[in-house]
């Protein structure tokens, strides 16, 4: 019956069975007692095979190496994006941005950076003091930068704060390429298309053909520079039958900014100020704001303004192939452009450096058909949040592809966006951007005196500098305030050192400050109470009427008993203040054996409003570690519901690894990994890697930092957890190999 077993070169246990030992005049019973104990060694093994490994153990380069995207056809959703985290270039199958409008309502081909940011002039002289309105919320009058657009609002005043200042799409590079009948090749017209992107190296590498002639491009982004460098090669160079051409558009006024408004041809300059055969530098100015295009070449080439804001630069007939780069600056006076030969050369070192730093994980030899589409997200999400949003300001939702919210951060987002970065040990990749804060701190100032305060109160919408964004949502939303403990706590967790306490404590403090100080006590209960006047993270409640919501009150706990602990590590009494607010902040409401998602939501399961958007209840034991207020029978309760119940298509990409992280913390690891693959739109992950949600949010980059930091808990865990992996089920169909992960609190 057994013939041998044996174990491949991937580790797994190979059995080949046949009827040998029965001649052998073995009875079934030895044989069935034989292959008993063969499976218990494979189960065995199996456990093995999902361990925490010493790092270098795993194969890096295999791994993220299979997951190189290959695109075969013209889709929208399928563009591509080089960047550095400060910069990024998307593509199409051309390798550059020949086709813009062709993908603007897939994923679009933007080209944006951190600086690039632009005003409408104030004609009319608005003051931010019109935008705001006053409330009456326990006792007192407050005042909020709201939208409402009431008639004590000047509402065009409203729309001038929301629109600026808003990012840049700083310039579309595509080709022009020339039919036998002279006129310009459209996407129909690319045929043989075969596009990769190997994200270990960084090299974006196209082949098409038109009219049967092929093309072969590579794209670099320089990772230390804003600058692309391209390779082309193909026979319609020789016949003068393809060019580069760059054009700079004009910003829309609008939510969204794709990069294709060719309007407003007289409301911009674009001027040609130096020029030779193999270079040139062409200056963009809108309103006040100025930025250069600097172009460099390999060869002679002859530069054409074919119209306003439209060059083509011809590269020489004499050559089957040509390079050249662009680079984005904010002043003229800049280094000389890198050289193609250069950029890969930098890319492949930058890149090995980022790939063999920090975490990994690896799912080869699972039989769950999910762990290989898991592995994908994985280690695609490691290169979008590399290349979108690893900057020194919190990026917006849609990184460096396009603007949505007009190109500004969320700041609520920041901890999707970010968090990941500690717990897969790129905590430098934190940090960078942590100083941001006190860029923001004038602000974050005002809006707590203003509101009657102390301390910070972080802005929602906002941008580089920290101005607050009137919105009638993210005036009241309250849960980004404590990110910046939680931040601060994960550089402290990766490096034990106290000059990171020094180097925050003062940001810290002063966001426990208002933490403290913004509850309202009520005497007749003896509690703190959190609002009213409260946006919940699930934006499905009043703020005039809301107060306590679940998951606001355990983090406002968990950040109070955070910052108490840093004051004990520098050696300094207690605040009393901060003790007085975390012991009577009020408990988590219950109803029925579950916690209501606020306090005044009494119909919280009964009203089918409220069972959509973010089950952001589930946020207070699975983003956060379970605090005195938090119940887990009863928060089982509440999940066995939400799982059941939940209108799961009106949410959004971050919520699905939200629920896997508490199924994890409760210990259900099967249900942590249904929950990551929720056949539901707004979860799916596109060929690019991108979490999509719908055409208006093509790519949504909370999810990417979501699927990581859920990963690196279900692998890693947390504090006080005495499981390996309590978010890989158990099953024998999971084997997963990590290193390099830290626990989460």
């Amino acid at each position: 019956m057994l013939n041998y077993w044996g174990i491949d070169n991937q580790g797994n246990i190979k059995i080949v069975v046949s009827y040998k030992l029965l001649d052998m005049g073995l009875n079934n019973r030895v044989i069935s007692k034989f292959v008993f104990f063969l499976f218990v060694g494979y189960a065995f093994h199996s456990m093995a095979m999902a361990q925490h490994v010493p790092v270098g153990t795993i194969d890096r380069k295999e791994v993220v190496e299979r997951h190189t995207i290959l695109i075969t056809k013209y889709d929208s959703l399928s563009s591509l994006s080089v960047g550095n985290g400060v910069f990024a270039f998307t593509a199409d199958v051309t390798g550059l941005q020949t086709f813009p409008d062709d993908y603007a309502k897939g994923v679009p081909l933007g080209t944006e950076s951190e600086w690039g940011w632009h005003s409408f002039p104030n004609e009319k002289g608005y003051k931010y003091e019109e935008v705001l309105k006053t409330y009456h919320f326990n006792g007192k009058e407050v005042k909020y930068a709201v939208e409402m657009k009431q008639p004590i609002q000047n509402k065009e005043a409203v729309d001038y704060f929301r629109l600026n200042p808003h990012r840049l799409q700083l310039g579309n590079i595509g080709f022009e390429i020339t039919l036998k009948n002279g006129k310009l090749a459209s996407i129909n017209d690319i045929e043989n298309i075969h596009q990769t992107l190997n994200v270990w190296t960084g090299e974006l590498k196209s082949s098409f053909s038109i009219e049967n002639i092929p093309v072969e491009v590579i794209t670099y982004c320089h990772q230390d520079k804003d600058e692309i460098a391209v390779r082309v090669k193909s026979d319609l160079i020789e016949s003068g039958r393809i060019a580069i051409r760059l054009r700079f558009p004009y910003p829309t006024h609008g939510w969204k900014d794709v990069g294709n408004n060719w309007t407003s041809e007289e409301m911009h300059n674009s001027t040609i100020v130096s020029q030779t055969q193999m270079s040139a530098v062409i200056k963009h100015s809108i309103d006040s704001t100025t930025y250069f295009a600097n172009l460099g070449w390999n060869i002679t080439t002859v530069i054409k303004e074919k119209s306003k804001h439209y060059f083509v630069f011809v590269p020489s007939k004499n050559t089957k192939s040509f390079e050249f780069s662009c680079q984005f600056i904010k002043s003229k006076v800049v280094s000389a452009n890198s050289s193609f030969a250069a950029t890969k050369e930098n890319n492949q070192l930058k890149w090995n450096e980022f790939w063999n730093s920090g975490g990994a994980i690896e799912f080869a030899g699972s039989t769950d058909k999910r762990a290989f589409e898991l592995e994908r997200r994985v280690v695609l999400s490691q290169y979008l949040t590399k290349i979108q949003c690893a900057g020194n300001n919190p990026p917006q939702e849609t990184g460096l592809t396009y603007n949505s919210w007009y190109g500004r951060p969320h700041l609520e987002m920041f901890w999707w966006h970010a968090v990941h970065y500690a717990l897969w040990g790129r905590i430098d990749l934190l940090e960078k951007s942590l100083s941001w804060y006190n860029k923001a701190i004038t602000t974050a100032k005002q809006i707590a005196e203003r509101q009657g305060c102390e301390g910070l109160r972080w802005p929602k919408m906002t941008d580089n500098e920290g101005r607050e964004t009137p919105s009638s949502v993210g005036s009241f939303l309250l849960w980004q305030q404590p990110h910046l403990i939680y931040f601060a706590e994960l550089c402290y967790r990766n490096k034990s050192d106290d000059a990171v306490l020094k180097r925050y404590k003062d940001i810290v403090f002063a966001t426990a400050d208002f933490m403290a100080s913004y509850p309202y006590y009520d005497s007749s209960k003896g509690k703190y109470i959190l609002g009213k006047g409260v946006q919940a993270a699930q934006e499905r409640f009043k703020p005039e009427e809301t107060y306590n919501p679940a998951y606001e009150l355990a983090y406002w706990h968990w950040a109070l008993s955070i910052a108490q602990l840093w004051r004990e590590r520098l050696h300094l009494p207690p605040n009393k203040k901060w003790d007085t607010v975390s012991k009577q902040l009020s408990p988590l409401t219950i109803k029925d054996g579950k916690y209501l998602f606020t306090e005044n939501g009494t119909d919280s399961y009964t009203n089918p409003r409220y069972a959509t958007d973010h089950p952001s209840v589930l946020g207070a034991f699975g983003m956060l570690p379970r605090t005195h207020l938090l119940d887990t029978a009863i928060m089982q309760n509440t999940f066995n519901w939400v799982l059941d119940n939940w209108t799961w298509k009106d949410t959004w990409g971050w919520d699905f690894p939200m629920t896997a992280m508490t199924a994890t913390r409760l210990g259900m690891p099967n249900k942590a990994i249904d929950a990551l693959f929720m056949d539901i739109k707004t979860n799916t992950f596109l060929t690019n890697g991108h979490n999509y949600k719908d055409e208006r949010l093509p790519i949504y980059l909370p999810a990417n930092g979501g699927i990581l930091t859920a990963v690196a808990l279900m692998c890693a865990g947390y504090d006080d957890n005495n499981n390996d992996e309590p978010g890989i089920p158990k099953d024998g169909k999971w084997k997963v190999r990590w290193e390099g992960l830290k626990k989460i609190p």
